[in-house]
């Protein structure tokens, strides 16, 4: 009878799944339109970048919106990241970010390809003495990771002590793509092109060399590259300010996020009652006020506090009192009720509540917008 009781309520579970009042929609036509964008535009092949959680959008979902696509590689920051594109997925992933080099050999290294940018990463890939694809990257003068250009030399000839490593891929990333000055991404490019110079030169035969992320790919004046990494373009924002020279290049790329919230609680306040954390806001007259289940943790910027606003149907509806962790309090029309949906980030860049928007009006930086949207929030791929 207890195990006749569990599968009987196990199955009513699943015929009624767990139903959330936010969610993040993720739309499929967007991102595949910001893909051929860039495939067209650079004339390169595609590197969609999906590191932190495809900047916000859900690892899964832009994993699967690509499948109808063809690209050397998803690129990603960590292991665990890799392996999560592999469990639904069949496409090629490239891991770019820093290892312990202990754990290579904890690691099911022939499954990806590693960008190594010391010598550590390569002693360790090249002692488990397995076949694994590396890309060499070299710092160009982001001075962040990669291997100084002055020795390129050095780590061919340290390459070449482990015939088992392939180098199918040599990559830098620029410091200053989206700034308006020529001279700080064509010297970087030159001295990649001189580099990848002496890398043929030691006999390698490298396949793929890749410099520019959205915004470089659109500048990058190289004699080899030939493909790009797409992250902040991938996802439907213009990786130029309004007032770069590329700028309107991107300006019809479409964001593929929206935030969508529902009014949980709807309290009715007097003139003089007070919203929120220290009263920051006082009502003028008699209101009523929406509560939304979602706050900063969830990825509602505290700067929004009396100040943004979300959409509510056709209205925009000001946000009032403090932001707090897990709640956000609106002011409501008449007509609203408990249940009714709002969105809270847009997709439409001319809305006053779209990423773009919030980013410019409170000088707030929006790739930190997007990845700041919480991972418990489920996404939904839609068209």
């Amino acid at each position: 009878m207890l195990l006749r009781t569990y599968v009987h309520r196990l199955a009513q579970r699943l015929r009624r799944p767990y139903q959330t009042y936010n969610r993040v929609e993720v739309s499929r036509l967007a991102l595949l339109y910001n893909f051929d964008f860039f495939r067209k535009t650079t004339g390169m092949q595609v590197i969609p970048v999906l590191k932190a959680n495809a900047y916000g959008h859900g690892l899964e979902q832009v994993a699967t919106a690509l499948k109808s696509r063809t690209f050397p590689y998803i690129a990603v920051d960590g292991y665990f990241e890799a392996l999560k594109i592999q469990a639904i997925s069949r496409q090629p992933v490239l891991v770019m970010g820093m290892i312990k080099p202990h754990n290579f050999s904890k690691m099911r290294v022939q499954k990806c390809t590693f960008v190594v940018q010391d010598e550590a990463a390569i002693h360790a890939l090249g002692k488990l003495d397995k076949k694994v694809k590396v890309h060499l990257e070299i710092n160009t003068g982001m001075n962040r990771n990669g291997i100084p250009a002055q020795e390129t030399q050095k780590f061919a000839e340290l390459l070449r002590k482990y015939p088992r490593l392939q180098l199918e891929g040599v990559m830098t990333h620029l410091a200053d793509s989206d700034g308006t000055s020529d001279k700080t991404v064509n010297e970087p490019v030159e001295l990649f092109d001189q580099c990848v110079d002496t890398i043929l030169a030691s006999g390698f035969k490298p396949t793929l060399f890749h410099i520019g992320q959205s915004a470089g790919s659109l500048r990058v004046k190289s004699r080899f590259a030939n493909a790009v990494r797409i992250g902040l373009g991938l996802y439907g924002l213009n990786p130029f300010p309004a007032e770069h020279p590329q700028h309107n290049t991107c300006q019809d790329l479409k964001p593929a996020m929206q935030l969508i919230s529902t009014i949980s609680r709807i309290n009715h306040l007097q003139k003089g009652d007070k919203v929120s954390y220290n009263y920051t806001f006082t009502a003028p007259k008699a209101m009523r006020i929406g509560v939304l289940p979602l706050g900063y943790y969830e990825g509602v910027s505290r700067a929004l506090s009396n100040a943004g606003v979300v959409k509510a149907g056709t209205r925009f509806q000001p946000i009032v009192g403090r932001v707090c962790m897990n709640h956000t309090m609106i002011s409501l029309e008449d007509d609203t009720k408990v249940g009714d949906e709002v969105v809270v980030y847009s997709s439409n860049p001319a809305d006053p509540n779209s990423i773009q928007s919030i980013a410019k009006k409170y000088g707030l930086f929006d790739y930190a917008l997007l990845t700041g949207v919480s991972s418990t929030i489920r996404r939904y791929l839609v068209l």
